[in-house]
């Protein structure tokens, strides 16, 4: 999915008049130091808006980089903050920390304050989370953010046994789930690695909808550590927050699937996100530079882990940039220079060949032209793979070319019939959940798999989002996908 960067926040001024002060309770259950503690404060409070003060103090581990999320009850809205970088998304609002206080030792406090509108109640907000940890209570009894996470389930180490997706014991599996967007924008915006809590227990909602996979975008340049990304959020960092990630979606029996999002590469032609040569949108391949190494260390890292499966690139759409659909499959198997693309092309079996290259044997996902939408010629240019574990990876929307019963007749079930197919990314723009009903149900008659776009808490207007709460709260689209889950694996 094509999604928009996070969003900036409005700055209004505003006349303040002070009110008095309401602080958020600190509760422990045994009178042990909670992990965090966060006090917040009206400070000042008129008819329309208010000032607050929050002061965090972090009693774990020393961190490198913070996050602090919060709700409001009674549709305030945040306009402007200072000694973080504030958004709100819905209820949830996020203060992350700047680049000179991204640093917040054992026992170290930072204080940062905002202005916000109000009408009719302006309750204190309940619940403060840092990096995931709620504050305000005692939390000995719970691993902190650095300790492994519960081990209540074992993902499945999955191999291709002809058009089929099985388990060591032979049984047949499908990938059926969630993606988790967050990690391929956060860190090259300078926000954070993740997009909202990624805790054990925002990860159990996940597994409470009965979804058995969840797919993982992540940002090539934030996982090389390349000098443009935040120190605190590139290189070992980032790469130890996704391990952290990976293992807590294993933990609860499900499959995580990494795959390269957002990579480096200068692209301004046809259907271009943008003009940056970074990783800060989606481009038509991936690039020779980086994203052959890119795979080499995350084959590296998960190699001795067949339950993690890989996904090459997100959405390739060399045909936008050129005039044939053969030489645009030909960028996409082979790379190199590729006409419309101003950057050398890492091709699809130049990916492969740097997972394989490591040892790993992990299973690999390839999606097609078009932003994936388009598979009529994938088994004609299918890279090699001397393991035997490659799927073909398909997105459909109802916006898309290729979204109806015809067409995945026709493109998709011949493709079906040979290798595994998986669709990556499923869904809808309608705030409703009648296309991907569809979608599901062509997909279970033929046994494939289907991971719904996206668990994350954005709205309509941003793209087909999930959840409303990271609890698992669905929207009116989301309501689909986790009731369908629920009827296939309750």
């Amino acid at each position: 999915m094509r999604h928009p960067p996070r969003s900036g926040l409005l700055v209004v001024g505003a006349a303040v008049a002070l009110v008095g002060t309401a602080i958020a309770p600190v509760v422990t259950a045994s009178g042990a130091t909670p992990a965090c503690t966060v006090d917040y404060s009206v400070t000042s409070q008129w008819d329309t808006g208010f000032q607050s003060a929050v002061k965090i103090t972090n009693n774990r581990a020393a961190l490198s980089g913070w996050s602090l999320t919060f709700d409001f009850a009674n549709g305030q809205k945040v306009s402007q903050g200072w000694n973080a970088k504030w958004s709100q998304s819905a209820t949830t609002v996020t203060a992350a920390n700047e680049s000179w206080n991204g640093s917040l030792g054992t026992g170290a406090s930072v204080s940062a304050g905002f202005l916000a509108s109000w009408s009719g109640s302006n309750a204190v907000p309940t619940t403060f989370k840092l990096n995931g940890t709620t504050c305000n209570v005692d939390t000995d009894p719970s691993p902190s953010p650095t300790d492994p996470p519960p081990t209540t389930g074992t993902a499945p180490k999955l191999h291709v046994l002809g058009n089929k997706l099985v388990d060591a014991d032979g049984t047949t599996r499908r990938l059926l789930g969630v993606n988790r967007s967050g990690g391929e924008f956060m860190c090259v915006q300078g926000y954070g690695i993740f997009d909202g809590p990624v805790d054990d227990a925002s990860v159990k909602a996940i597994a409470d909808w009965k979804a058995n996979t969840v797919r993982i975008p992540l940002n090539e340049e934030c996982w090389l550590g390349l000098s443009n990304i935040k120190p605190e959020y590139a290189g070992a960092n980032y790469i130890s927050a996704v391990k952290d990630l990976v293992a807590k979606v294993e933990a609860h029996g499900m499959t995580p699937l990494v795959e390269l999002h957002w990579n480096y590469g200068q692209y301004t032609g046809n259907s271009a996100g943008c003009s940056d040569v970074h990783a800060t949108c989606q481009k038509p391949m991936p690039d020779a530079q980086y994203s052959p190494a890119f795979w080499s260390s995350v084959a590296s890292t998960f190699k001795d882990d067949q339950a993690v499966a890989f996904d090459l690139f997100n959405e390739p759409y060399p045909d936008r940039a050129t005039s044939t659909t053969a030489e645009a499959w030909a960028c996409w198997k082979d790379g190199g220079t590729c006409p419309g693309i101003g950057y050398e092309v890492a091709g699809m079996q130049d990916l492969v060949d740097a997972v394989r290259g490591t040892g790993a044997r992990n299973l690999i996902l390839a999606g097609g032209l078009a932003y994936s939408n388009d598979l009529t010629q994938w088994l004609t240019y299918k890279p090699s793979d001397p393991t035997g574990n490659l799927v073909a990876a398909f997105h459909t929307y109802n916006f898309n070319t290729c979204a109806s019963e015809s067409c995945w007749n026709s493109t998709l079930a011949p493709v079906a019939a040979q290798v595994p197919l998986v669709a990556g990314e499923i869904g809808e723009n309608t705030c409703a959940h009648g296309f991907i009903d569809t979608a599901m149900k062509w997909f279970d008659d033929r046994g494939l798999s289907y991971l719904g776009w996206t668990w994350n808490t954005w709205d309509c207007s941003s793209g087909p989002s999930l959840i409303s709460d990271y609890d698992g709260t669905p929207t009116s689209y989301g309501v689909g996908l986790r009731d369908h889950l629920r009827a296939l694996n309750g």
